[in-house]
């Protein structure tokens, strides 16, 4: 290329960025912000910090799969046919697992950790609106669960082999007995500390997805069961640590719960082709309330708010009462309880 030439071209690049209205220090701003935008592997970890434990134990399987798959392109880069088609590898990846259902959740869950990673670069100012996938990524629509109410023979099934299955089998009972009485979610029972135990009133403390914070009435054989899992497996612990841990001293996580299903799952072998876990627990308890108790009152010892739906509305006038959702639970587990409307005869 001559000396000539090239003066020519870059006189006529310098007219084409007049015309669009840019200065050369407007390039140079933007090549600078280029530079400074981090790549998604750099990103990731800084943007799960801003999601809440339970968030980012399943925001971070995905968040990672993402930066596995695009280490070191920018934030700015991947497009939204990309991410897209990524999704559907997830979904794909997912249908070779126990529990898949067609890979609709894993699929689900990926692109809410997608919009999550976006969200929070957009307020740290990483990127632009228009640079942002956002407004294309998607959930695909929902399906139907396939989750149902368990029966009282498949309950008894599932509580014989975890007591006489495992290397633990008394914090394997815990947990099932924590899910079946308060319906709680997985990552209730994973952030359940010392602390949130108040043995006067026969309450827990849950917080679960969302941020969301209840006080849950609870049998006195499940408290016993807490309090003496505290006293001999960690007395000396801080009350705001996790409250059920291994022998090891290791707290529960997601882990455990696939190695705890998976193990009951190759002695009953419905619990394998169905893909239950904890979550069917709670189907169980909730259908029990609301066929004797009343939607109003299942919805309450569900932990649902009530907003965002017509029946959420109607939850705001009708929600049950602490003392309803205590008279559901000791009728439940045939104990009386202090908050109950009537002692169970």
């Amino acid at each position: 290329m001559t000396a000539n030439s090239s003066s020519e071209m870059v006189a006529a690049a310098k007219t084409l960025i007049a015309t669009m209205g840019l200065s050369q220090a407007e390039l140079a701003e933007a090549k600078a912000a280029a530079l400074a935008t981090p790549t998604i592997a750099e990103y990731v970890p800084k943007a799960l910090k801003a999601a809440s434990p339970s968030s980012a134990a399943t925001w971070g399987i995905y968040l990672n799969m993402l930066a596995d798959e695009w280490p070191d392109r920018r934030l700015d880069e991947p497009t939204p046919t990309e991410i897209i088609n990524l999704s559907i590898k997830v979904q794909e990846r997912s249908i070779l697992g126990r529990a898949s259902r067609g890979g609709h959740g894993a699929r689900a869950n990926f692109i809410d950790a997608v919009r999550f990673f976006y969200r929070c670069a957009l307020a740290d100012k990483l990127l632009i609106q228009s640079d942002s996938p956002l407004p294309d990524l998607k959930r695909p629509p929902k399906r139907q669960s396939l989750r149902r109410a368990l029966t009282p023979r498949q309950l008894a099934e599932i509580n014989e082999v975890v007591a006489t299955t495992g290397r633990d089998p008394a914090l394997d009972c815990l947990v099932i007995r924590l899910h079946t009485e308060t319906a709680c979610r997985r990552g209730g029972a994973i952030a359940l500390r010392p602390c949130d135990l108040e043995t006067s009133q026969l309450t827990i403390r849950l917080r679960e997805k969302g941020k969301t914070v209840r006080d849950q009435p609870v049998s006195t054989t499940l408290m016993a069961g807490l309090l003496s899992h505290v006293e001999h497996r960690s007395p000396d612990a801080d009350p705001t640590a996790p409250l059920l841990v291994r022998t090891t001293g290791k707290p529960l996580d997601n882990n455990y719960y696939q190695n705890l299903w998976y193990r009951i799952g190759q002695h009953v072998p419905w619990v394998k082709n169905l893909g239950v876990t904890a979550h069917w627990l709670r189907y169980t308890t909730l259908t029990w309330v609301e066929r004797n108790f009343g939607f109003a009152v299942a919805a309450g010892y569900a932990g649902h708010v009530p907003v965002g739906s017509r029946a959420g509305n109607t939850l705001t006038y009708v929600a049950a009462t602490l003392e309803e959702i205590a008279t559901a639970l000791s009728t439940l587990t045939g104990e009386s309880h202090p908050l109950a409307a009537a002692a169970v005869e």
